[in-house]
């Protein structure tokens, strides 16, 4: 793995001048290294994991799974994309199985989750049916495990 793109992925936020320090590079060669990632669509982006039950609003998060259509000469892709375009999508993908989507949405309310799937979703050409998931507890967001200092202390080291 890139050496700079496995530094942001396991390290806290550097500046570019920390992270040439940490390898061994001039800023200048980090600051290239990073354009190459982006310019290679390697690195998208990043941004800090935040535990979603203090992110500082109000929101509920769902999960739709999505049977679709594919269609003639675009298959799944065309229509993946049209999803995506969404502002309220924060990830979709493409699943083998029961469905053909999982889409990934937050919103401010249950109400708004489901304005969006038969206002928005329902109404995509090729789109068949929705089954939408509200999630009630996160217990691990991208790879951190949320603690629960409350319950830490409460809970014995061994049950009985």
């Amino acid at each position: 793995m890139n050496p700079v793109l496995k530094l942001i992925l396991e390290g806290e936020p550097l500046t570019t001048a920390q992270m040439g320090e940490v390898l061994g590079m001039s800023r200048d060669d980090v600051d290239a290294e990073l354009q190459k990632l982006r310019d290679e669509g390697v690195l998208l982006g990043w941004r800090p994991v935040l535990n979603p039950d203090f992110d500082g609003e109000d929101c509920v998060r769902a999960v739709i799974e999505v049977k679709i259509s594919p269609e003639r000469d675009g298959g799944f892709d065309r229509i993946a994309d049209r999803i995506s375009q969404f502002d309220r999508v924060e990830s979709c993908y493409l699943m083998s199985g029961a469905y053909d989507l999982l889409v990934v949405i937050k919103a401010q309310s249950l109400q708004r989750v489901a304005s969006f799937v038969f206002e928005k979703l329902a109404t995509v050409a090729g789109v068949n049916s929705t089954a939408t998931h509200f999630m009630l507890r996160a217990y691990k967001e991208q790879g951190h495990l949320i603690a629960r200092p409350e319950e830490i202390d409460a809970k014995p080291a061994v049950s009985p």
